[in-house]
């Protein structure tokens, strides 16, 4: 299965002449103003927070790393395969399996939220690419996908001429960002402290895509089972500033 998407990014590459005005497109889709409610979350931070987990900004590091860990470990697969085929049956059988694979049901919801919302606003933005809109109102309202977040966003970089190495970074820099920037509004650190951590932790994370890129959905698994349970416990938080 790995040497036939190996050979379908190959062919996908000598097939389509890229238009340079793409490039526009794929920096606007990691731009923190595109509103997909990305920065809704805080991944489990403020869930680990009040659990004591995470009381500093060592221990915030610890959390980020072990959390672009099992984002590499379990998401990544689905990027890489959505990017690769960024069809509608490939969309809707990444979707099914990541749906099963989820194990808590926050983390399943805010993968729902982002994803639907990213695919909304995709839809509207990018017009260049008519089949994302008409992909959407195929399943949208049917029941057929979920519309998780990985899948979505693969099938978006897909479409926009992003080759497999690159969405694949670019997956873990938006789960990266977004995780540090909820850590500042929870006044863990601050922005100055944040940017300093972000450029810190990017050479742990090239590493760790280096070392979970380009792997079959066969191979996704949990890597943090206890950031899975914490962020888990999130809706039983008496007072919240995030959705997961």
């Amino acid at each position: 299965m790995e040497q036939d998407l190996v050979e379908t990014e190959k062919r996908r590459k000598r097939e389509i002449n890229i238009d340079p005005s793409l490039q526009w497109s794929q920096w606007q889709l990691l731009d923190s103003i595109l509103p997909t409610g990305g920065f809704a979350h805080s991944f489990g931070l403020e869930a680990a927070i009040q659990a004591r987990l995470v009381s500093g900004p060592d221990d915030l590091q610890t959390f980020v790393i072990h959390l672009l860990e099992n984002t590499g470990n379990l998401l990544l697969p689905f990027v890489y395969s959505a990017t690769m085929n960024p069809t509608l049956d490939n969309w809707q059988k990444l979707d099914r399996i990541l749906d099963a694979t989820l194990s808590n049901e926050v983390g399943r919801k805010a993968s729902v939220s982002q994803g639907s919302s990213l695919m909304r606003v995709a839809a509207s933005v990018f017009t260049e690419l008519p089949s994302l809109k008409s992909m959407r109102d195929v399943c949208i309202g049917s029941g057929v996908v979920s519309f998780h977040h990985a899948p979505v966003f693969g099938i978006i970089c897909g479409l926009l001429g992003m080759d497999s190495g690159t969405s694949q970074r670019a997956y873990i820099f938006m789960t990266m960002r977004d995780v540090i920037s909820a850590a500042t509004r929870l006044n863990l650190v601050g922005p100055l402290g944040a940017a300093v951590l972000q450029h810190r932790v990017a050479y742990v994370a090239e590493s760790m895509v280096k070392k979970w890129m380009d792997r079959s959905v066969e191979d996704a698994c949990q890597t943090a089972p206890l950031l899975d349970t914490i962020q888990g416990c999130h809706t039983y938080l008496f007072s919240r500033l995030f959705c997961s």
